[in-house]
């Protein structure tokens, strides 16, 4: 029985996409997630989740960030990306970082269902209005590096790549990770090596750049 993991800090979003996996799978076992933080726990406590419908945009989510967290800490794990953006440049972003296919949330229940048992069966999908704009959309050579180097990254490397990030000393993030300082600084010195920077300030910069502005939170302001 497939197991579905449905992250979306909207509970109406997360019922349609429930839904959309009934119907597309019948028998099938679904978690939720409304934030990153749940999503990251829930994998740790579940790594034999087969799928992750990831928001975009949800809390403790930047842009790509969090699907390069997934990506980094659970390889195994397929990720559909579900985001109101559907800026042909984005998908072609996102399915560098490791998407296994980008859901617009303008998407019909029939697409929904058709993007769940496509990529349960390995292969990539992308709704039809979006492939040929997808297709013509040339990769970045600075995009497609960057996710070779985030991609280098162990997961617990990852971890402190991102706590770095949001500022943390070793310290704190030795207390964080329930790890010895000195661990620590070993983590930073190969992540230092494999992203090819000198110092926290830049290691925290290669992550920023993974950052996208909200379609949804423009139009609120």
């Amino acid at each position: 029985m497939p197991l579905i993991l449905v992250a979306d800090d909207h509970p109406l979003f997360r019922a349609a996409l429930r839904q959309a996996a009934r119907d597309a799978l019948g028998d099938v076992e679904l978690l939720e997630a409304g934030d990153l933080d749940g999503v990251l726990g829930t994998l740790d406590a579940q790594p034999q989740v087969d799928l992750v419908l990831l928001d975009l945009h949800m809390p403790g989510n930047h842009g790509l960030a969090g699907l390069a967290a997934v990506r980094a800490q659970h390889p195994g794990v397929a990720v559909i990306v579900v985001s109101a953006n559907d800026d042909p440049r984005v998908v072609r972003r996102a399915l560098d970082h490791g998407a296994a296919g980008y859901l617009p949330k303008s998407a019909g229940l029939d697409e929904l269902r058709d993007a769940i048992r496509t990529v349960l069966a390995c292969e990539t999908w992308l709704p039809a209005m979006l492939r040929a704009s997808v297709s013509r959309a040339a990769s970045s050579p600075q995009d497609a590096d960057l996710a070779a180097r985030l991609a280098s990254l162990s997961p617990q490397q990852f971890r402190v790549l991102t706590l770095v990030a949001e500022g943390l000393l070793n310290k704190q993030i030795a207390d964080r990770l329930d790890v010895q300082e000195r661990t620590v600084k070993a983590h930073l010195t190969a992540i230092f090596e494999r992203l090819g920077v000198r110092n926290r300030t830049q290691a925290g910069v290669v992550l920023r750049e993974l950052e996208l502005s909200d379609p949804a939170r423009q139009l609120e302001s």
